[in-house]
């Protein structure tokens, strides 16, 4: 028992009540693995570093919940949850740091009588939308393996593929010599070790010779693009195959297909107007469309993921690695939250939605442009 730490002793060297490390073993979070002479729970090295790395998500906000998918991932070790932990901590005191020179800025400017403009009032807190959604990511955006299979077959016998909106390498290919564009400083302090190099830079302006990959591909991003059009031909630009996996919202009565924005949040329309037809982007690589189907229990946690798991959008942590929810404003989002919390308490989103129980899949608007 020398290597086996006590609860007592556990509970005083992390900071936490013993009554937390009780319910952590209730719950199977942490299971101690063994028992004292006298049959108190006692810890081996293994368990107090599962401990550390829950305590470490707990600390940066997420819920119980989500930090065992976390800790339960078998992809991930003890040096990855390290390096994870390590990108969010550091994006959250770069955070604090640029806010308190924000803060101290304005403090000198109203020391001299000067009032800034409203404009700059608000980018004391402002923030780009990946930098406000980010942190979120390594919970719930998650490889889909069904669909990284649709996306890995597309791409063929590529040999070099260039990932654009790359974020944190969900769906990057293995056995292939992979090249990542990512804009966002958070989302490219959350890579992996080990993953694909990484290039600041945007779709619209790649810094790439013409051809010079065998495939590009973009997931889950071109809406993020302030001009998807141009980022596409960039795309088809830089290489031989190209593809993309999007969302259609060109198809008549297309925000009635998901009960989501059809019963709850309609003011998800006004986030894609202007956003170009599902024919216009095929055109702009000179490509097709197929449908892509959305598992019931889709690991990855996109706006659509949930179609049959109501109760995950109440989840504020699901919601933070979405990026409609940060777009469409906090009265909208209190209020579609608001109102699915009591349908589902009545039974009336189970009445409503009663026929997509039995489907094991989905057809929500998601699609693959191959090219």
């Amino acid at each position: 028992m020398e290597e086996h730490l006590t609860v007592g002793r556990v509970a005083e060297l992390a900071g936490v009540s013993v009554r937390t490390l009780h319910h952590y073993d209730e719950i199977g979070l942490v299971h101690p693995s063994a028992r004292t002479a006298s049959g108190y729970r006692a810890y081996s090295p293994d368990d107090v570093e599962r401990l550390r790395e829950v305590l470490g998500y707990r600390r940066l906000g997420f819920g119980l919940r989500e930090v065992a998918d976390l800790v339960d991932d078998p992809n991930t070790d003890a040096v990855a949850h390290l390096h994870r932990l390590r990108g969010l901590l550091v994006d959250r005191r770069d955070h604090a740091a640029a806010t308190v020179t924000a803060i101290d800025r304005e403090l000198s400017a109203r020391a001299m009588g000067i009032r800034p403009t409203p404009e700059e009032q608000l980018k004391v807190f402002g923030a780009q939308l990946y930098e406000a959604i980010g942190s979120a990511y390594p919970v719930t955006r998650r490889t889909e393996p069904r669909i990284a299979a649709r996306i890995w077959e597309a791409l063929g016998d590529a040999r070099t593929v260039l990932n654009v909106g790359a974020g944190t390498g969900s769906y990057e290919p293995p056995n292939r010599e992979v090249t990542a564009v990512e804009p966002s400083a958070v989302m490219r302090a959350q890579r992996p070790a080990g993953a694909a190099p990484c290039v600041a830079a945007s779709a619209e302006r790649l810094p790439f010779a013409d051809q010079s990959f065998d495939a590009a591909m973009a997931v889950s991003t071109v809406h993020h693009w302030p001009d998807p059009i141009a980022g596409l031909r960039e795309l088809k630009r830089v290489a031989r195959r190209v593809v993309v996996f999007t969302y259609d919202a060109s198809t008549t009565g297309w925000l009635q297909r998901f009960w989501l924005t059809r019963d709850y949040l309609p003011e998800f329309a006004d986030l894609l107007v202007g956003w170009p037809s599902l024919a216009d982007m095929a055109q702009a690589i000179g490509g097709r469309a197929e449908p892509v189907l959305i598992p019931w229990d889709c690991a990855d946690g996109f706006f659509e993921a949930h179609w049959r798991r109501p109760e995950a959008y109440l989840d504020d942590h699901v919601r933070r690695a979405v990026s409609v929810w940060t777009r469409v404003g906090p009265q909208a989002e209190q209020r579609a939250v608001n109102m699915l919390r009591d349908d589902l308490s009545s039974g009336r989103w189970a009445e409503r939605n009663r026929d997509l129980v039995v489907l094991d899949a989905a057809e929500l608007g998601l699609r693959l442009l191959v090219a």
